[in-house]
């Protein structure tokens, strides 16, 4: 018989990775992070100040690259 639960789980889109730059460290652990799209997170997990980082769930998952980009009007 199928698991009813696994298949409900199977079918809900998983959390989206995001990118932003720490803007603060707090003292409990957490950190306010500055997305791309200028919106803010107090998220769990350590990172440097103005260091760019990628979030998932809530949580710091990691050191992003520094990359440079363009923008390209069409």
């Amino acid at each position: 018989m199928p698991n009813l639960w696994r298949q409900f789980k199977d079918l809900l889109p998983e959390a989206p990775l995001l990118i932003g730059t720490v803007a603060m460290r707090h003292a409990d652990g957490t950190a306010t992070v500055t997305l791309l799209d200028g919106g803010q997170l107090r998220v769990s997990g350590a990172g440097a100040d103005d260091s760019r980082v990628f979030v998932r769930d809530g949580r710091i998952a990691g050191v992003a690259p520094e990359l440079p980009w363009t923008d390209i009007e069409i």
